[in-house]
């Protein structure tokens, strides 16, 4: 899978210093209310190292400078997390950015020129930014398409690879759900008319350039909630510290040798117990998870979109292309009636010899491959044999002995697909005729239709195959057997979505029996056969309603209302431009099982919230464990039993809990831009996991460090 390509420079990370340096502005600060009140706490530091009798303080120049500065530095390393990941997501909008060219455009003088009648008096080439929406240029093989557009008459192959970065080029053609093409994107065969549909600075990518660049600046709800909760924790520590300094007071009144608590070390006590961690890296997570999903090539059109699919209770999947591959190949030909092997598989490759579609290509092939020297053990199968059980396939095809002959076969006779007849062919020069298609079409264009014709089809979707039926001179001679194979690997990922608790519901347009054995194969919790695409929207309100949160994709304009009312809406590139404007992500490779990876990427996000939350409470609750008998002690005896790491002095404990509040802050941000390892499991499993891991640790982390630095002070002589 292609991916966009961030690449940040040693000037980049000086721009990201820089930024944490201007990130200091109160202004800025005061919308993250526990980096705020360390910020003021910074500002006392200052006041009372200038003027150390100011605040009743009582410590040395020196002792309230070093904290002055790791209360400093705590503020500086906060904002350099989120300078940080602005920078990645400003990166990807630089890599974009290059993807942008000016080029010329073939602005057609009249629109309703026939396209193959084109010429040079046809049209005249302007720039691409003279082009106005709604006028219709003429692209022609070699071209680069100046603007987004919509093609309305031709087809043509298209290298998207600027954009996708996939080297496979893909079709575009009037009609039906493929007709977006992107500007700056070049024709390589064929010729279009494209209807463009985009104002200057207004085409998709600039879009995408904004959607990225505008990333860092928007929360989600989980996030606003998150947010007020740190509000709240930060008012409740203000006003138990600043009680505090009155307790003091108190007990220096009747304590002796006991002068009440500092102002800097009830500072420092209030900055060690605000989750100071967690309100440090919120940003750095938020922006980190839309930079993981712009890398897969999404582009997220806000953070909501990608916390959502986080927490996603149900999603809808389409069959073909999602869960299948898409593409139907013959897999096997089966004989009716007086017919035998040969006869089915000589009629199939004539008729399919200048068929061009994926399916035709693959008969050939197939015929091609079943072609020996040798007849068949078996022989043929007539009308009155067994017929294969449901579900069998051809792992090694049958030889079969016949001529694949295609001399006296000419293009010129080939009759293809038509949506009227549903069927295709040939007609020899000899005056027969063969034809191919939907086993219905075939059944009543035939005049003499073997019995077990229904049977056997009704068998093969049973399957989870196509049954096509092949007719020679009106008389149908057997089924050739088409298989949508499974996308490898998509079971295991269906049930990893299943193990986080969310609802696969797969709707597709194929019949019930196909259907339910796609169902079954890769262990969907629910199907919706023969399903429209208007009903989609029906079944996103029907879970809706139900209080759940529901994901889909879609590429049609019929699919638009349904990703606009779903809560993660995954459109594809190559789509319709209503089904990119109504959906809240853009897949650039135009893959529909994407959104099973975003939905992965969401629950990493709020696993790694999740995880460094818990990490900091359990940081704060042991630095409760150092600071309060430290400061305490002296004036109550009885705290002595809670200074379990037996620190050498109230300054030094003081001091070496902020240096660790300071620099764990840079230590958890490769985790916080990376994100924890991502595992499907339920919530119970994750809650149990970050208890133990990053709840555990983060008690055990500070003791060790905190105990390592008073040791270290001792050493040098601090503090005594």
């Amino acid at each position: 899978m292609a991916e966009i390509t961030v690449t940040i420079d040693t000037e980049q990370q000086k721009q990201a210093i820089s930024d944490s340096l201007a990130k200091l502005d109160p202004r800025y600060l005061v919308k993250n209310p526990v980096l705020f009140v360390v910020e003021l706490g910074t500002i006392i530091g200052l006041v009372m190292t200038i003027a150390p009798g100011w605040f009743g303080a009582t410590g040395s120049r020196v002792y309230y400078a070093v904290i002055t500065a790791l209360l400093g530095f705590t503020v500086i390393f906060a904002n350099y997390a989120e300078a940080y990941a602005e920078l990645e997501g400003e990166a990807q909008a630089d890599s974009l950015r290059a993807l942008q060219t000016e080029t010329e455009g073939k602005r057609l003088l009249d629109e309703d020129v026939d396209i193959e009648d084109i010429s040079e008096d046809d049209y005249e080439v302007v720039a691409s930014d003279k082009i106005e929406q709604d006028e219709v240029v003429f692209v022609d093989e070699g071209d680069i398409i100046p603007r987004d557009g919509t093609v309305v008459e031709g087809s043509a192959s298209v290298d998207e690879s600027a954009i996708t970065g996939e080297s496979e080029p893909v079709i575009r053609q009037s009609g039906g759900d493929r007709t977006s093409v992107v500007g700056g994107t070049e024709v390589l065969s064929d010729r279009i008319k494209v209807e463009v549909t985009s104002e200057k600075g207004e085409s998709f990518l600039d879009q995408m350039i904004g959607l990225v660049e505008d990333a860092q600046r928007q929360k989600t709800p989980n996030e606003i909630a998150m947010t007020i909760l740190l509000s709240g924790l930060t008012l409740v520590f203000v006003v138990a510290v600043a009680t505090m300094f009155f307790f003091g007071e108190y007990l220096a009144s009747f304590t002796s040798g006991f002068a009440g608590l500092d102002v800097a070390e009830l500072v420092a006590l209030l900055v060690a117990l605000m989750p100071t961690t967690i309100g440090a890296l919120l940003a750095a997570i938020r922006v980190a998870g839309m930079t993981r999903v712009t890398r897969r090539n999404v582009i997220a059109k806000s953070g909501r979109a990608v916390e959502a699919a986080g927490d996603l209770d149900a999603l809808i999947l389409d069959k073909t292309g999602t869960i299948t591959t898409g593409e139907r190949v013959a897999q096997d030909f089966h004989p009716l009636g007086d017919a035998d092997d040969a006869d089915v598989v000589r009629a199939s490759y004539q008729s399919s010899l200048f068929d061009e579609t994926t399916e035709g290509r693959s008969i050939v092939k197939l015929a091609e491959k079943m072609n020996g020297s040798e007849p068949a053990t078996d022989g043929g199968q007539s009308d009155s044999e067994e017929v294969d059980e449901p579900g069998d396939s051809v792992d090694a095809p049958r030889e079969v002995s016949t001529a694949l002959d295609a001399e006296g076969l000419s293009e010129s006779n080939f009759v293809p697909f038509s949506a009227e007849t549903r069927m295709s062919g040939i007609d020899l020069s000899d005056g027969t005729e063969i034809r191919k298609g939907a086993v219905d079409a075939v059944e009543e264009y035939a005049t003499n239709v073997p019995g077990k014709l229904r049977k056997k089809s009704n068998e093969i979707s049973e399957s989870g195959g196509t049954p096509l039926a092949i007719a020679v001179d009106k008389q149908v001679v057997g089924i050739i057997e088409l298989q949508d194979e499974l996308k490898p690997g998509i079971s295991d990922r269906i049930a990893e979505i299943q193990k986080m608790g969310v609802e696969t519901i797969m709707a597709t347009g194929d019949n019930q029996r196909t259907a339910r054995w796609v169902a079954d194969q890769v262990g969907i919790d629910e199907f919706h056969a023969e399903f429209d695409p208007e009903e989609k929207i029906e079944l996103v309100e029907d879970i809706q309603e139900d209080g759940k949160l529901v994901g889909m994709t879609g590429d049609g304009t019929n699919d638009a209302p349904a990703l606009a009312k779903a809560d993660v809406g995954l459109a594809m590139n190559a789509g319709t431009n209503a089904a990119k404007e109504a959906g809240n992500m853009v897949d650039l490779d135009s893959n529909p099982s994407k959104i099973i990876e975003v939905v992965g990427i969401g629950k990493q996000l709020l696993m790694t919230r999740g995880s460094l939350t818990t990490f900091s409470v359990a940081n704060d609750v042991a630095k409760y464990f150092v600071l309060l008998p430290a400061i305490l002690a002296a004036a109550i005896p009885g705290l002595a039993a809670m200074d379990i790491l037996n620190l050498s002095t109230p300054a030094s404990a003081v001091t070496a809990t902020l240096v660790y509040n300071a620099f764990i802050i840079p230590l958890l941000i490769p985790l916080a831009l990376r994100g924890v390892e991502y595992q499907a499991q339920s919530g119970s499993q994750l809650l149990r996991k970050n208890l133990i891991v990053y709840g555990g640790g983060g008690l055990i982390a500070p003791f060790i460090f905190i105990k390592a630095m008073d040791m270290l002070f001792v050493a040098l002589g601090a503090f005594q």
